[in-house]
């Protein structure tokens, strides 16, 4: 085996939601295995139950008998969602590189091993996959996402072809600073950008297959829980240390036009000598003016909680970038890794591996 450098010394988390794929399970353990058989750096895969109420979740124990401790289960109670399981997966995963797909086999393991590879070579912190040749739907899923991909760049600042791509390398410590709610993981390459220079974000163009199994969990619904998302992305990426800049615009807009308003009509009431006490115009002058103040004092408190937020949990308002170290036992289990160019699990007593409940 050739000696690797340095940086390229990592360990490898695939995290999978599965969510009513029995179907699903098998060929996508056999095609990750395939794919990774040979990745010389130890790497494990992770699979999160989201509640599934078919046979998923013993298929998964089965998978997990068969396979060995490598493979890992993370059953939670009940159907949270598909942002909620990826997160369960982001929280249970050791190694210092982390990758997520989709459990359906729309994406192909076989990217895995260059994605990571581009993702080390070029010190990037994400890589986001791009499915140019989408095998979806022209109306129900590429059109939609085309437009969700467009108001997100532009919102975010961060312009991706593909933002609902599962399939995406991080590192795993840029990405432990974020916490995913509602419908986030579609926002994920806009989090990680108010966490690192966007300059270390990529994307590069994977395969994708049409679904065999099963059918998507995913339709134009989503759309509207999509956007109003969205506007928290927008809020937290630019003013969460700095509220009052937010709601200090929206004040500053308001109070501008009911002051150019009441100017103007003092000008009509004490140069022109008009009666202006009927208008309706004084009163959304005055509507104006009101709304404006209570925007600014809401912006004063919100600067008072993010403050007490930084000091009373010690939250720096920066993130400090720190090289990714492995520091992995030898017999440390649960961990499948290349021997003597050979394939073979690290084990460590019995075949069969527990599963955590969450």
């Amino acid at each position: 085996m050739q000696q690797q450098s340095e940086i390229d010394v990592h360990t490898l988390s695939v995290v999978v939601p599965m969510y009513n794929e029995e179907d699903n399970v098998r060929p996508m353990t056999e095609a990750i295995q395939n794919a990774l058989s040979n990745y010389p750096h130890p790497w494990e895969l992770i699979y999160v139950d989201d509640g599934s109420s078919d046979r998923t979740l013993m298929r998964l124990k089965e998978i997990s008998d068969t396979y060995g401790e490598h493979v890992r289960i993370v059953e939670l109670q009940r159907n949270f969602g598909q942002t909620a399981a990826m997160q369960a997966g982001i929280d249970t995963a050791r190694g210092c590189v982390l990758v997520t797909l989709d459990g359906d086999l729309q994406n192909d393991p076989n990217d895995i091993p260059r994605l990571v590879k581009r993702l080390l070579d070029e010190d990037l912190d994400l890589l986001v996959g791009w499915r140019k040749n989408r095998k979806d739907n022209l109306w129900v899923r590429k059109i939609p996402s085309r437009i969700a991909n467009y108001i997100i760049g532009v919102f975010s600042g961060v312009r991706m072809h593909d933002y609902g791509c599962t399939l995406k390398v991080y590192r795993t410590s840029v990405l432990r600073n974020i916490r995913l709610y509602g419908e986030m993981h579609r926002f994920i390459p806009a989090w990680v950008a108010s966490y690192t220079s966007p300059a270390r974000i990529k994307e590069e163009v994977v395969n994708h297959n049409a679904r065999q199994f099963g059918e998507s969990k995913y339709g134009l619904s989503r759309v509207y829980r999509v956007l109003l998302d969205l506007f928290s992305v927008y809020f937290f990426m630019g003013f969460k240390a700095k509220p009052a800049h937010f709601f200090g615009r929206i004040g500053l807009a308001f109070g501008s036009l009911g002051g150019l308003l009441l100017v103007y009509l003092a000008f009509v009431k004490f140069a022109l000598g008009e009666d202006i006490g009927s208008r309706p115009s004084l009163i959304i002058g005055v509507l104006f003016v009101v709304v404006a103040i209570q925007f600014f004092t809401t912006g004063i408190m919100g600067e008072l909680m993010a403050r007490t937020y930084y000091e009373s949990t010690g939250t720096m308002p920066y993130v400090i970038r720190h090289e990714d170290k492995v520091d992995l036992a030898e017999d440390e289990p649960g961990w499948y890794r290349i021997a003597s160019d050979k394939a073979q699990q690290v084990t460590d007593g019995p075949q069969k591996k527990g599963t955590d409940n969450l």
